[in-house]
């Protein structure tokens, strides 16, 4: 059982920088790649980007390439979130998810999710 709480979410000016944390509960918690996503209101739930549960590989959508990067620290079971240069289409509710086995970029593929927290950018 993994239990994830995300942080850090607010509101930022375009063109800011944000850094969300997602803190996971549980001993097994090296066993999970964690993902974070991201939802929009009226729009589906979209990947944003992924770290093994090593932390050597990283996974990256188009719209995180070159702005967000994803880190972990296992020591205290806590998987970053740092988001650079951010857009009004940025705006969300970002979520954390862990996962074993599976496709990183699905979803419907994740174990256990985080409540999440709203990130709001505005122009």
């Amino acid at each position: 059982q993994v239990q994830l709480v995300e942080s850090g979410g607010g509101l930022v000016q375009a063109g800011g920088s944000l850094n969300l944390s997602c803190a996971a509960s549980g001993r097994t918690f090296t066993r999970y790649a964690v993902g974070w996503f991201r939802q929009a209101p009226g729009k589906d739930r979209e990947f944003v980007i992924a770290v093994t549960n090593t932390g050597r590989s990283t996974y990256d959508s188009d719209s995180a390439k070159g702005r967000f990067t994803i880190s972990r620290d296992n020591t205290k079971n806590i998987v970053d979130l740092r988001m650079t240069d951010l857009k009004p289409e940025d705006t969300a509710v970002y979520y954390c998810a862990a996962l074993v086995g599976g496709n990183v970029y699905r979803p419907e593929t994740y174990q256990y999710w985080g409540p999440g927290t709203q990130v709001t950018v505005s122009s």
